[in-house]
């Protein structure tokens, strides 16, 4: 019998208790609206003797012990709510430590002096503490405040948020309201009022983060801070394997006792005598399409985990759905993954465990937890549907059983086999579980298990035709590989329920589940559907358009594994769901390796000719440097570049009218030709149109005793009449013009249409001619470029990787 809803029974009885504590009404509201938090809280505030009400901040530290409080652990529940209704623990700080303490403890034995220690009970933080933390804060970081002002939203250097985490750092225990109250005062003596200017939305390409960790590293010198535990390895959040008899997830049912997920201590010393105790986890993409830096996230965390433990990581691929899979797609992934750097404990596919899968199936009906139903397939004696697609969703929308669900278990057993044995039509029959049709959670809403498709696998071949889900294969696999930590993103969590409710309802093995963030990155989309769009209507150039976020298009960008992987690592593996990560970031990432492992060289990709006249035909070979700290004596560090009397800059080097704050080229003012001379214009050859710059005049400065400020790039004739080296170029930019094209409707329309620019006749020096594929160089004040796989021995192609300069300005060496 489906149990009532507190709305139902006792609704008003139980909004005024939720009120009498201090919550909102809309909060009250929502949380009776929610059978599985209404059950908690009203446990704990009965549990806590505050029946007759409390202070607000009282009643906000029960409403997150309710929704948050570790399950391993109820048993020290009653204790950390005295500390609660005693205002021993009074700030979110103080109950986050008391979860992280409580958690690892579980059911073991509670030391009060270790627990209030690690609460901070008993510390109390002045106003004047604050205020002396809050100051030095602001002082380390004036500059950068000072610049972007009350503009801390986006993608800034630090936000208001940061100031607070910094705060967090110095005084744990300090009352956040004082701490607000202290941080909005000093900004307002530092910055005064806010101004029209404050108010506008900031240009989206300096909303940037990259330099904050450039920032960091300056303090740094001055002011070392010591990197938190998990900075250093973010892999502590993980407990091991021998720990996983701890309940850690909770499943409400509607007509029966709530599921403590958790393996007995059989199970799990079977489990852990396979392993040997070790750590295995598993990264198992769907072989349906080409790989994107979401997924070097997983891979980062998946396989990160199981190196750091000493144990392995499977790859697995998914391949449950035949109409979609395709061997193009296995082969770029077992590619891709190695070139991460990233070294499997086997390679594994779901189809190798089909039969395994059918026998549970078969199992889970003689249990009673799986039926064979009919909604949406055709009866074929009167050609009609036994029920319509909108019959089906008022089915689920009112929570509504299939008209098939109690049948008889031989008849489902029956029903299954005639579906194996291809005696069924495609779409006469699905095997679905029998889970919650009553649930909060619609993924318990008698999930598929099992669907007809005469379709030939990729792997399995034409064995089979009916094809487990995701729902049901997923955590099958994962129990009879071993897994010890299953962990995917946070979208999958609402499928936590579905995992541990089959796993129990067959007895077996429970890998430890854990969801992290999904790596959202602005300026571009990485949903399957939208790339897969993308490439098959031609707007990019296939999977490994350099614009795209494909790993395959970052690789032929001129990306590094490192340099993705030293991101990933930055942004940290957490659950935080709500924000973009700035393409910047990245970039951040990528120009500190190139910085350090790309040779420099000279191109000018739309050149001006300089006719230098008071220099002879000789051609002079100059040395060059490939790296800008390079020892004079360091022979291999230097490069040959000719200087002749004719030499190529860039058109926008030069002006017609100079000005005070630019330092190019102008008619009689002189520059400094990098590893070369100074010139000065002496005359400018203009076109038939009398404005158009055809060609400049010259004279350079053999004796180098004039020093212009100015700088120039520069290639030059080989020899006399001969065109220096001709390269093409693209320069790649943003795919999209929106930080978050996903979210418009008509996302197609904002796509960047400056995204990519070729130039086909780019001038270099010669040093550069013999580069193969995948050779990265640093184009001086140009940026970072790579050959590309386009290259031909009559023509060298290179892709712009990332430019010199993010958008605070910063550039590299």
């Amino acid at each position: 019998m489906v149990g009532k809803s507190a709305t139902e029974s006792g609704g008003d009885e139980t909004l005024d208790l939720f009120l009498k504590i201090g919550l909102d009404e809309r909060t009250a509201k929502n949380t009776v609206a929610n059978n599985k938090v209404t059950a908690n809280l009203t446990a704990v505030i009965h549990e806590a003797a505050v029946t007759d009400g409390c202070d607000r901040t009282v009643g906000n530290l029960l409403y997150t012990v309710a929704t948050k409080f570790p399950t391993n652990a109820l048993v020290h529940r009653p204790t950390l709510l005295k500390y609660i209704t005693s205002l021993k623990i009074k700030i979110p700080a103080q109950l986050e430590a008391a979860f992280l303490f409580l958690a690892a403890l579980a059911s073991d034995n509670l030391k009060i002096d270790e627990f209030e220690a690690a609460c901070g009970v008993g510390v109390e933080v002045s106003e004047e503490d604050i205020e002396k933390s809050v100051d030095e804060i602001f002082e380390e970081n004036k500059t950068v405040i000072l610049e972007q002002r009350y503009r801390t939203n986006g993608c800034y250097i630090i936000t208001v948020g940061e100031l607070f985490a910094h705060v967090r750092k110095k005084q744990p225990w300090a009352d956040p309201k004082v701490v607000k109250k202290i941080i909005d005062t000093n900004l307002y003596n530092l910055l005064g009022e806010r101004t029209a200017t404050d108010n506008e939305k900031p240009v989206k390409k300096k909303k940037e983060k990259p330099v904050k960790a450039e920032e960091k590293a300056v303090l740094v010198e001055t002011a070392p801070e010591k990197p938190t535990e998990e900075e250093i390895n973010p892999f502590l959040i993980f407990p091991s394997p021998d720990q996983n008899f701890k309940v850690h997830t909770e499943i409400y049912f509607s007509d029966r006792p709530v599921l403590r997920a958790c393996n007995s201590k059989e199970i799990l010393d079977k489990h852990l005598k396979v392993t040997g105790g070790k750590v295995h986890t598993r990264f198992p993409p769907e072989p349906n399409g080409y790989l994107h830096i979401g997924h070097a996230k997983a891979m980062f965390v998946d396989f990160g985990l199981a190196n750091e433990r000493g144990g392995g990581c499977y790859l697995r691929f998914d391949d449950t759905n035949p109409e979609a899979e395709k061997k193009e797609y296995i082969d770029h992934i077992e590619e891709i993954v190695g070139w991460m750097g990233w070294e499997p404990f086997k390679i594994t596919y779901t189809s190798d465990y089909f039969q395994e899968l059918y026998e549970l199936a078969v199992e889970l009906i003689r249990r009673g937890h799986a039926y064979v139903d009919h909604q949406g397939s055709v009866d074929n004696n009167s050609l009609c549907m036994l029920q319509t697609p909108d019959e089906i969703k008022e089915y689920r929308e009112k929570k509504m059983n299939s008209p098939w669900r109690d049948r008889p278990i031989e008849e489902s057993l029956k029903l299954f086999d005639d579906m194996k044995k291809g005696l069924l039509e495609e779409g006469k029959a699905t095997l679905r579980m029998k889970q919650d049709m009553q649930s909060d959670n619609f993924n318990m809403y008698d999930l598929i298990a099992y669907r007809i498709k005469f379709t030939p696998h990729p792997h399995a071949g034409d064995k089979w035709c009916i094809y487990p889900s995701y729902d049901y294969a997923h955590c099958i696999v994962d129990s009879l590989e071993n897994i010890t930590h299953s962990l995917c993103t946070l979208e999958f969590e609402t499928r936590r329920a579905s995992y541990y409710w089959l796993l129990d309802a067959l007895g077996l093995y429970q890998p430890y589940v854990w969801e992290y963030s999904r790596l959202n990155i602005t300026n571009t989309v990485m949903s399957k559907r939208k790339l897969n769009r993308l490439v098959t209507e031609k707007w990019v150039d296939g999977w490994d358009d350099p614009r795209l976020m494909t790993l395959a298009g970052l690789r032929r960008r001129g990306v590094t594994s490192t340099s993705i992987n030293a991101f990933v690592r930055g942004i940290g593996i957490t659950r935080s769901d709500t924000s973009l990560i700035c393409l910047n970031r990245l970039e951040y990432h990528i120009r500190e390796e190139l910085n350090k492992t790309a040779p420099r060289a000279m191109v000018v990709l739309n050149p001006l000719k300089v006719v230098i006249t008071n220099m002879d035909a000789a051609v002079m070979d100059l040395d060059a440097k490939k790296w800008p700290d390079a020892p004079a004596d360091y022979a291999s560090s230097f490069y040959k570049v000719p200087f002749s009397k004719v030499v190529y800059i860039e058109q926008s080097d030069f002006r017609l009218k100079d000005s005070k704050d630019y330092y190019g080229l102008a008619p009689g003012k002189s520059v400094l030709l990098r590893y070369a001379f100074p010139i000065k214009c002496t005359e400018v050859v203009l076109g038939d149109d009398n404005e158009t710059v055809h060609e400049i005049r010259a004279e350079y400065d053999p004796s180098k005793k004039s020093k212009p400020k100015g700088v120039l790039h520069w290639v030059s004739e080989s020899s006399a009449g001969a065109n220096p080296l001709k390269v093409e170029v693209r320069l790649f930019d943003k795919l999209f013009n929106s930080e978050n094209p996903a979210e418009l409707d008509d996302w197609l329309s904002d796509l960047n249409p400056q995204s990519k620019v070729v130039i086909a006749d780019a001038y270099a020096v010669p040093s550069i001619k013999n580069a193969a594929v995948g050779d990265s160089f640093q184009f001086e004040r140009l940026g970072y470029f790579v050959v590309d796989p386009d290259s031909s021995p009559e023509k060298l192609v290179f892709n712009r990787t990332v430019t010199l300069r993010d958008s605070y300005g910063k550039q590299g060496k």
